[in-house]
């Protein structure tokens, strides 16, 4: 009788990507300036088209249903956030993607935000690649709702597990994370 073989689910494929070409182990500096073993970069996950396919897909279903855009800081969430908008795009959802910059634009308008605005009030998720403290979300979410819009979560790949979600929670967040740091660190390719 034939062996049977199961195919692997998208999380466990999305998995094996991240715990194969995103995670590290060794000694390394974060940006945080903090001294770590573990090193997660989901960037050749997020560049690769069909790596950028199953993060989108999984990230979606976590934006909330009254949600009008995504955004995040760029750079990480740069890819995430047009990921999402096409994802939903091909589910007939209307959902628009807006970059988050790291300073005002220097020139021009001097914007924060680049994309199409939505109404102020509106309510917006945020994307995230990565979350150790939660520094860059909430840099985010801050740019966001000073410009007046509604956020209520930040949905992330990765959650190093290092004080990001108490940091969400302090700031009347909801953090959830497509996989945990340990999750990553412990699995084992098959």
């Amino acid at each position: 009788m034939p062996e049977s073989s199961s195919v692997p689910t998208e999380r466990e494929q999305l998995l094996n990507r991240l715990a194969t070409l995103a995670y590290r182990r060794g000694d390394f500096t974060l940006a945080s300036g903090r001294k770590s073993e573990h090193y997660v970069n989901c960037k050749p996950v997020s560049l690769s088209g069909s790596g950028l396919a199953l993060i989108s897909r999984a990230m979606l279903m976590h934006v909330e249903a009254d949600a009008v855009a995504v955004a995040g800081l760029t750079l990480g969430a740069d890819p995430l956030v047009s990921g999402v908008a096409m994802a939903a795009a091909d589910r007939g959802r209307d959902l628009d993607a807006l970059i988050v910059r790291k300073e005002a634009k220097g020139h021009g308008t001097g914007a924060w935000l680049e994309g199409p605005l939505p109404a102020t009030g509106a309510l917006i998720t945020v994307l995230e690649d990565v979350v150790t403290t939660g520094g860059s979300s909430l840099k985010a979410v801050r740019q966001l709702r000073d410009a007046g819009y509604k956020v209520n979560r930040v949905v992330t790949i990765v959650d190093r597990e290092e004080g990001g979600d108490a940091a969400m929670t302090a700031d009347d967040l909801e953090l959830i994370s497509l996989y945990k740091l340990s999750e990553i660190a412990a699995f084992t390719p098959a």
